[in-house]
C-alpha cells in the first residue's frame, strides 16, 4: 500500500475521525465514570484484557495465516465504535455509559493496542519479521488519535454551537475520505479478497458473538442492571473496525492491507448480530415483564 492517497489519505481520515470523537465529548463524560463505576470497570477489564486473551486463544485454534492473526488482535485491541451508541439506545441500553465507555477507551487503546499489536505480530510473525508498533509508532498513534480528540473537546468546551455544526460535516468527510482508501485497497486485493473471507469468517464471527456474550454477561453476572449491562454488550461487542482498519493500512503503522481484512470483515458482520443481540436481550425483558 504505497500510494499517496493512501500515505496522506489515511492518516488525514484518521485524524478526521478522532477529531469527530472528540467534539462529541465533554470532561464530564469522563467524570461520570464515578457514577458507574462496576459496569466501567468490568468493560474495562472485558476490552483491554479478556478480549485479547480470547482472541488470541481463537487465532491460535484456528490457525490463522500470520497477518490475519495480527489483524484480529488488532481488532480486538480497538475500542468501541460510536455505532455502540445507536445500538444502544435503540435497544434500551444506558447510552451515557456508553458515551462515557467510547470516552475512557478510546484513551486507553492509546497504551494498550501497541502492546498487544507489539506482541501479537511478535508471536505470529517471528522476531526477524516483527512489525508491531515500536515506541516510534506509539508516538504516531499518540499524536494522530489522541492530539485529534482533544482539540476536539476543546472545540466543544469552548464554542459548543460551533462543535454541533461541525459534528456531521467532519464525519461525512471522514467516510468520503476512508472509503476512498479502503476501495483503493480493495482493488489491489480483489484478486484475494474472497479468499480473505474465507479465511477469517468463521473467526470473525465467533469473536464477534463472543465479545457481544461476555460484555453483557460479565456485568449481569456481578449484578449490574439491564440496561447498563446492554450498554456494556453494546460497547465492547461493536469495536472500532475503522480505526483497526485505518491503522493496519496507513503507511506510517503497519502498513498492511492483509492486517485490515478482518476488521473489514468484522465491521459488516457486527451489524447483523448486534442487531440480533439487541432483539434477544429486548425480547427477554419483555418475557420477564409479562404477568404471571
Amino acid at each position: 500500500m504505497d500510494s499517496s492517497l493512501t500515505a496522506v489519505g489515511l492518516p488525514i481520515a484518521l485524524g478526521i475521525i478522532m477529531l469527530g470523537l472528540g467534539l462529541g465529548l465533554t470532561v464530564a463524560d469522563f467524570r461520570r465514570v464515578v457514577s458507574y463505576p462496576k459496569p466501567v470497570l468490568i468493560a474495562l477489564g472485558c476490552q483491554a484484557l479478556l478480549l485479547p486473551a480470547l482472541c488470541f486463544g481463537l487465532v491460535v485454534a484456528l490457525d490463522l495465516p500470520p497477518a490475519l492473526a495480527v489483524g484480529m488482535m488488532l481488532l480486538a485491541a480497538s475500542p468501541g465504535g460510536t455505532t455502540a451508541n445507536l445500538y444502544s439506545h435503540l435497544f434500551g441500553g444506558q447510552v451515557a455509559l456508553n458515551v462515557t465507555l467510547t470516552a475512557v477507551n478510546s484513551v486507553l487503546a492509546v497504551v494498550t493496542l501497541p502492546i498487544v499489536v507489539n506482541f501479537s505480530a511478535g508471536y505470529f510473525l517471528g522476531d526477524g519479521e516483527s512489525i508491531g508498533l515500536q515506541f516510534d509508532k506509539v508516538l504516531q498513534v499518540f499524536a494522530i488519535v489522541l492530539v485529534p480528540v482533544a482539540v476536539g473537546m476543546a472545540v466543544r468546551a469552548r464554542f459548543p454551537q460551533l462543535a454541533d455544526r461541525l459534528g456531521r460535516p467532519v464525519k461525512i468527510l471522514s467516510v468520503v475520505v476512508l472509503v476512498a482508501v479502503i476501495a483503493g485497497a480493495v482493488l489491489k486485493e480483489r484478486e484475494n479478497i474472497a479468499d480473505y473471507f474465507v479465511a477469517v469468517g468463521i473467526a470473525v464471527l465467533i469473536f464477534n458473538v463472543a465479545s457481544l456474550a461476555i460484555g453483557y454477561g460479565a456485568p449481569r453476572l456481578a449484578g449490574v442492571g439491564r440496561r447498563e449491562s446492554i450498554a456494556a454488550g453494546m460497547e465492547i461487542g461493536i469495536h472500532n473496525s475503522t480505526l483497526a482498519i485505518t491503522i493496519a493500512l496507513s503507511p506510517a503503522l503497519l502498513n498492511s492491507t492483509e492486517m485490515a481484512i478482518p476488521a473489514a470483515v468484522y465491521g459488516i458482520v457486527m451489524f447483523f448480530t448486534a442487531a440480533v443481540f439487541g432483539y434477544l436481550v429486548t425480547r427477554r425483558k419483555e418475557r420477564a415483564d409479562l404477568p404471571v
